[in-house]
């Protein structure tokens, strides 16, 4: 086990990510009028947004922790509602939410830190907690993970 895993949680990494695009230089600068970078901010913060609640709402009803550093806490398995299309729809939601983000600040150097994002929630939140799913749920999970893909 690797030192950050499962010790930043998502919501502070995505924070982190937002504040790197707003101070990272504008190496290249996409030619978007403003009612076009707030109208494609607005879409995708709020879809970003509705994948998160609607993952969160999906464990609240099993009654199941949300806590992402302590995954050994989860009751349930849930693979139902936006589960059935996503493995990952909070950390999906939050990535399109960044997304909307690089979009309105028209800034290409931005999307680098949507890549360090994903890569980051896959090898120090996302591969962690699927070893303890794993080690909890056996072959259910292993079901699961062959239906449905981590990042849809």
């Amino acid at each position: 086990m690797s030192f950050l895993e499962l010790k930043i949680p998502p919501l502070v990494v995505g924070f982190t990510c937002f504040l790197g695009m707003w101070f990272c230089p504008a190496v290249l600068v996409l030619p978007l009028p403003g009612i076009a970078r707030w109208a494609g901010f607005g879409v995708l913060f709020i879809l970003g947004f509705a994948l998160l609640f609607t993952g969160a709402r999906s464990f609240l009803k099993v009654q199941t922790s949300l806590s992402p550093t302590v995954p050994t806490s989860v009751s349930t398995l849930v693979v139902t509602g936006i589960y059935r299309y996503t493995r990952n729809p909070m950390y999906l939601g939050g990535l399109v939410m960044l997304s909307g983000g690089a979009l309105f600040l028209a800034k290409l150097s931005a999307c680098f830190f949507l890549l360090f994002f994903v890569i980051y929630l896959t090898r120090f939140q996302i591969i962690p907690e699927e070893k303890v799913l794993r080690a909890r749920f056996g072959a259910e999970f292993d079901e699961y993970t062959r239906r449905v893909r981590r990042w849809a």
